[in-house]
C-alpha cells in the first residue's frame, strides 16, 4: 500500500503563489507516475498535472499550462506542484495521486493511491 501526504496548502491572494508537496512512502516509486488533481466545492475532481517518475515527462491541464510546474525528487520520494498566478476559481482541495502503471494520465481511474488532500484558497 502506498501512503501519500500532501502539504503546503493555505490562503493566498489572487496572483500569488503556493508550492504543494506530496510525500510518498511504502513502496518503490521508480516506476510510478504521480499526478495532482483538484476538487472545488460542488464540482467534480479534475486533473491538474502529472509526471512520469523515471523520465520526468510532464503533462498539464490546459488551464494551468505556463503557470503551474510539477516536479519530483526521486531521492526523497516527493512530488511538488509550484502554482503561480493563482486565480480565485482555483480554490479547491488539491490531491496527490500515484499510478502504479506509470501512465501519467488525466483520468481519476488511472490512479490507485490518493492522499487526503490539502486546501488551497485564493482570495480575490
Amino acid at each position: 500500500q502506498v501512503q501519500l501526504v500532501e502539504s503546503g496548502g493555505g490562503l493566498v491572494q489572487a496572483g500569488g503563489s503556493l508550492r504543494l508537496s506530496c510525500a510518498a512512502s511504502g513502496r518503490t516509486f521508480s516506476s510510478y507516475s504521480m499526478g495532482w488533481f483538484r476538487q472545488a466545492q460542488g464540482k467534480e475532481r479534475e486533473f491538474v498535472a502529472a509526471i512520469k517518475w523515471s523520465a520526468g515527462t510532464t503533462y498539464y491541464a490546459d488551464s494551468v499550462k505556463g503557470r503551474f510546474t510539477i516536479s519530483r525528487d526521486n531521492a526523497k520520494n516527493t512530488v511538488l506542484l509550484q502554482m503561480n498566478s493563482l486565480k480565485p476559481e482555483e480554490t479547491a482541495v488539491y490531491y496527490c495521486a500515484a499510478d502504479s502503471l506509470s501512465r501519467a494520465g488525466a483520468y481519476i481511474w488511472m490512479y490507485d493511491n490518493w492522499g487526503q488532500g490539502t486546501q488551497v484558497t485564493v482570495s480575490s
